[in-house]
């Protein structure tokens, strides 16, 4: 499966912006199976819930259909998405024909307050595409291994992010622990850039094989980065080791 990272800096809660930003990146990519875009990418972080909110009839979504529609590829990322008189952080996993699934983040950032403006996902998702079977997680899930633990022998585990620079080293550490534990491809997405809060973020967006090699190294600069997932090599090193069977 052909992917492409986009690592961007973002416009402060500006989701016409954003879109625009986005629909530029995207519609100059060459042809891949699916696309992965950082957390919140129509506004940053932002605790501003209802400012910043969308809906899943919103722009933004109908965007995201339109360039999978136009691009035959998958797209996924995470917006605010405001719903039965709830706000949340959500992961969109749009589908070429335009249909969509998604995850509700799980582990709000309370040291950021998220938990005091977002209601929790309880549901963890893996969507099926290209014969891959997709983990669907969110930033902060990152550090909860438990809730990412391989029980459905899914192949692909996708963390999207807003991870300030600060605790880029975690970042690094945990991506490449949860491949390794799970046996598993592993791709991050984070942004760039400084936002309103005057975080700095360095990105290091990355892919990290079953083994816990790179199949892209961590990378600091605003750009769009294409690589190869090869699902038989995987499955080749779950049949050797067998690590798997072993779990707890």
């Amino acid at each position: 499966m052909k992917v492409a990272l986009i690592q961007s800096d973002l416009f402060w809660e500006n989701s016409i912006k954003n879109c625009e930003l986005f629909e530029a990146k995207i519609n100059q990519i060459e042809p891949v199976d699916l696309i992965v875009l950082p957390e919140m990418f129509t506004s940053g972080f932002s605790m501003n819930a209802e400012f910043v909110a969308q809906t899943m009839q919103g722009e933004a979504i109908l965007l995201l259909k339109k360039l999978a529609k136009s691009k035959n590829c998958a797209i996924t990322g995470s917006l605010v998405i405001s719903e039965n008189n709830n706000f949340y952080n959500r992961m969109v996993f749009v589908f070429p024909d335009g249909n969509i699934e998604f995850y509700d983040k799980k582990h709000l950032f309370s040291l950021a307050g998220e938990n005091k403006f977002y209601k929790p996902g309880d549901i963890k998702k893996i969507v099926t595409y290209k014969d891959f079977k997709i983990c669907l997680q969110i930033c902060y899930d990152l550090r909860f291994p438990v809730f990412a633990r391989n029980k459905e022998d899914y192949d692909l585990l996708i963390y999207v992010a807003s991870w300030p620079d600060t605790r880029i080293n975690a970042w690094n550490i945990l991506l490449k622990a949860r491949a390794v534990e799970n046996m598993s491809y592993v791709i991050g997405v984070n942004r760039v850039g400084t936002d309103d809060n005057n975080l700095n973020y360095t990105g290091n967006s990355q892919v990290i094989d079953s083994l816990g090699n790179f199949v892209l190294e961590p990378q600091t600069s605003d750009d769009v980065f294409v690589i190869n997932l090869d699902k038989s090599k995987m499955m080749q090193n779950r049949a050797y080791f067998g690590f798997l069977k072993d779990r707890d």
